[in-house]
């Protein structure tokens, strides 16, 4: 990793740069935004297979006799159970209930954990972590973000590319498992997990040999692709950015996230309010809408019933693969139930969109 006078650089910048990357402002990070065309790398991704540098994303190890404990006690999911390589999506949650953050957790050992926080939100996970674990634990949280890299390569020819790289079988690590191994002779941490609705692994490799690996990859047909494709891409498969479809002023049952939050364990930080809210139930909830009539829906936008204000789109946008304008937002409960009617207001104007089903997009699996 290096440094800019304002941004932080991945070990891939000049990788990037090479590539004549547009380079964007992104959490701090100074990003790939695009290489040639966002339609062609989301189209890449579908039906081939993509590289994107998530080396922004934060690299957490907890370890020590503690650490489980420690985890349980702020992560929305049952920690203990998770068996060795296995990962599982989860919310940090604070005490009234709101999304500090959504991350991955991995367990690689008895007593060792990484935890993948969002690039912005990885300092004030830290502090959350370390409110939480008393002084005298059996614990340590290292920050290894600038000593790795990570690389997502994903599509449906993701897999056979980088089983070309590796002696490890990768037919025996399913989804939402990892596993160690040598990639072009680097030790790397393979998980099989992503952002895009597709088929794919993230890497985690040490940040100097993060240039052969995303080298090698491209060789084999790999596309590099941008945050912009990302964005895309996660869109359709129905997945949350957190900053804009969840933050502290949102909880998981407004997320439509309640099947990642176990609220009934002992020690919970968040479960007494969050059995609360459960049981209660949402007054509001994430609406997925498709637009029926001309007009692109955008972060920020109205949510009306055709008179009044009732939400904002959190997300939204055009979807290259379902050839449609789609997004995501708030709205008051009974506003959100499938094939309901609601309006985005674009340019002062009204514009018809029904609410549907997540995700919009759904990879075919192989027979």
């Amino acid at each position: 990793m290096s440094t800019s006078d304002n941004f932080d650089r991945t070990s891939l910048f000049e990788t990037h740069q090479r590539l004549n990357a547009r380079i964007v402002e992104f959490a701090g990070w100074e990003m790939p935004i695009q290489y040639g065309g966002i339609l062609e790398e989301v189209n890449q991704v579908r039906s081939n297979a993509g590289l994107f540098d998530v080396s922004h994303m934060g690299r957490l190890e907890v370890e020590g006799p503690y650490a489980a404990m420690m985890l349980d006690r702020v992560l929305s999911v049952n920690v203990p159970k998770l068996r060795q390589g296995r990962a599982r999506y989860n919310v940090i949650c604070d005490e009234n209930g709101g999304i500090i953050d959504d991350c991955i957790i991995y367990r690689r050992g008895a007593e060792k954990f990484l935890l993948i926080p969002n690039a912005s939100n990885t300092p004030p996970v830290v502090k959350w972590l370390e409110r939480w674990t008393p002084d005298d634990a059996q614990l340590t949280i290292t920050n290894v973000t600038t000593q790795t890299a990570m690389i997502a390569c994903q599509g449906p020819n993701s897999v056979e590319y980088l089983q070309k790289l590796t002696e490890t079988d990768l037919s025996a690590v399913r989804p939402f498992r990892a596993i160690d191994a040598q990639v072009l002779g680097h030790d790397s941490f393979l998980a099989r997990t992503g952002y895009t609705g597709e088929d794919g692994f993230e890497i985690i490799l040490p940040a100097e040999a993060a240039s052969d690996i995303w080298r090698g990859l491209m060789d084999l047909g790999a596309a590099a692709c941008g945050l912009g494709a990302r964005d895309v891409l996660r869109l359709e498969a129905g997945l949350l950015l957190h900053g804009n479809d969840m933050d502290t002023s949102i909880n998981p049952y407004e997320a439509a996230l309640d099947k990642f939050v176990d609220p009934d364990r002992d020690g919970y930080v968040a479960g007494q309010i969050l059995r609360k809210i459960r049981d209660e139930g949402p007054s509001r909830k994430l609406a997925a809408f498709s637009m029926i009539g001309r007009g692109i829906p955008r972060h920020g936008y109205v949510i009306s019933d055709g008179q009044n204000a009732i939400g904002e789109v959190s997300s939204g946008g055009p979807s290259p693969t379902l050839d449609m304008n789609i997004g995501m937002g708030y709205v008051p409960i009974e506003y959100s139930t499938l094939g309901s009617t609601i309006f985005i207001e674009i340019r002062g104007r009204p514009v018809e969109a029904k609410v549907t089903t997540l995700p919009f997009y759904t990879r075919r699996r192989n027979a």
